[in-house]
């Protein structure tokens, strides 16, 4: 009997990561599926077999050569995925701008598409949901809220449950070896700044951050350490060109590749936006979301959004509970304002803390992972 055979498409490494689980999911319950991807260094680690590393496709912004290379990547997959390779099943993770286009395509060649994380068509272009029911078969939703929307629609959709709440690890080294280990001062309030995991996000905060940092040593006195946090994908030489133009003569430490035990033992965080803030959120560890691109990408942001909020634990809870300074507002003096709040009153620090928990609570205990594995192999076996 022919082994039943599944093809992944993810575009980033946070899909990437989010596809390796599901994979060890599948396999925990039915180790006689094929799989290939399009994927990277998680899912090699799988042993799933790779037709292309996406870290070629990943890029942020636009341009002809992205453009034409999505282009060729496309034409070339759905040839080997119709003439060789053949698969039972196509699941879509995340990577909208990519993986919408090639739905189209993929349901003209006769494909079964499921799509697991799918584009936050509550937040902007909710004109998306018109292509998702016209060439998806089923939706795999991680927020709670995201099922009214797709019902609505009368699109198959199922609720897995975030991702994140299986995936973040457990902290287990005690906050005075991590101090230790790093240095840093146990009797001192610690500050993190996350400035951003691309090269746009570096230009756009990096001094910001920097000179936000000045303003609350200066009002904290000793009482205060700052760490910088640098995102594993950012490339060392890039990094340093703007600690040594912003940060050179300060009293900064730089950490790389320790997000998860920041995000825990800070007392608070400068975070540009993204899932950053919901892993934040899950360590309940209180913090701003500080944002700013170039005018012309803020004026189409403007037009094409659905809600006003774009921090994703004010989203979920539907009201403001952290701080949001973007544009405009993400200067140095609001910033710095916001954390010394955040340090120096309890009862304001406490209040965000509660929401954060409530947030990690809606979230719910499902293992995303194993509920998306589980409706695929429910699928596969009707096959």
């Amino acid at each position: 009997m022919k082994k039943k055979r599944i093809f992944i498409i993810t575009g980033e490494l946070s899909g990437d990561l989010h596809a390796s689980y599901v994979v060890k999911e599948i396999r925990n319950l039915d180790n006689d599926i094929e799989i290939e991807a399009i994927g990277s260094d998680n899912l090699k680690n799988q042993e799933v077999k790779l037709f292309e590393d996406h870290k070629k496709m990943s890029a942020v912004g636009l341009s002809f050569k992205i453009l034409l290379d999505h282009i060729k990547l496309g034409k070339k997959l759905i040839n080997y995925l119709k003439n060789d390779y053949k698969p039972d099943l196509i699941l879509l993770i995340d990577y909208g701008g990519f993986n919408l286009n090639i739905s189209k395509f993929l349901k003209k060649e006769g494909f079964k598409v499921f799509y697991y994380i799918p584009p936050q068509i509550w937040a902007s272009r909710s004109y998306r949901i018109n292509t998702i029911k016209k060439y998806v078969d089923k939706v795999l939703t991680i927020f709670p809220f995201e099922n009214a929307i797709y019902e609505k629609k009368e699109i198959d959709v199922t609720y897995t449950g975030h991702p994140l709440i299986y995936e973040i690890p457990q902290i287990v080294e005690a906050r005075e070896n991590f101090f230790a280990r790093y240095n840093l001062e146990k009797d001192k309030k610690l500050v993190s700044i996350f400035p951003g995991s691309r090269k746009f996000e570096l230009k756009q905060l990096f001094k910001i951050f920097i000179d936000s940092k000045k303003n609350i040593e200066k009002a904290e006195k000793e009482k205060v350490q700052f760490v910088l946090s640098q995102a594993n994908n950012l490339d060392d030489k890039l990094f340093n060109k703007y600690v040594q133009k912003y940060a050179k003569d300060e009293n900064i430490k730089i950490i790389k590749g320790e997000n998860y035990h920041l995000l825990k033992y800070s007392d608070a965080l400068i975070l540009a936006s993204g899932t950053v803030a919901l892993e934040a959120a899950i360590y309940q560890t209180p913090f701003l979301v500080a944002y700013r691109g170039p005018w012309i990408f803020y004026l189409i942001y403007l037009i094409v959004r659905c809600i006003k909020m774009v921090s994703l634990p004010n989203i979920i809870l539907n009201k403001i509970i952290i701080k949001e300074l973007i544009q405009n507002k993400c200067n140095k003096k609001q910033i710095a304002n916001e954390i010394l709040k955040i340090l120096n009153d309890d009862l304001y620090r406490q209040e965000i803390i509660l929401n954060l928990s409530r947030v990690k609570n809606m979230l719910s205990n499902k293992n995303s992972s194993y509920e998306t594995a589980k409706c695929i192999l429910e699928f596969l076996n009707k096959q």
